[in-house]
């Protein structure tokens, strides 16, 4: 099982769905949690849902652990731990509001297609507080 063939695989499973915006960023320097952070974009919860079971799938035939998945109830932002690389898949809002490569890489994350808000926010605190 090398460490290449698992982000190899990774990427493969995301392209085969037809994941967008697809970035491998190496995080050695950041943290000793992870080594590599692989973030993608799909176009809807459906999506990011067989996008995740799809890269769980690919990277355990190639020997590595899945040590967990997050996020797929929801669906917005789901995260499946490999242990030494850490697969994020949203939707492009989500991914646009967190901004995860600018934070862990120094790049911005692509335009989401929509301008929403990844969710909805409860502004009537707001305005009694002006």
């Amino acid at each position: 099982m090398s460490r290449n063939a698992i982000e190899k695989a990774v990427v493969s499973a995301l392209e085969d769905i037809k994941a967008h915006d697809i970035v491998v960023l190496d995080v050695t320097r950041m943290t000793s949690l992870f080594d590599k952070m692989v973030i993608a974009s799909a176009d809807s919860t459906r999506q990011t849902r067989a996008l995740a079971n799809h890269v769980q799938e690919k990277a355990k035939a190639q020997g590595a652990t899945v040590h967990g998945i997050e996020g797929l109830d929801a669906g917005e932002w789901v995260l499946v731990d490999l242990g030494d690389l850490v697969v994020h898949i949203m939707v492009p809002a989500v991914r646009e509001y967190y901004n995860l490569e600018q934070l862990w890489g120094g790049a911005p994350a692509p335009q989401a297609r929509s301008r929403q808000p990844p969710f909805d926010f409860d502004r009537s605190h707001d305005a009694a507080e002006t």
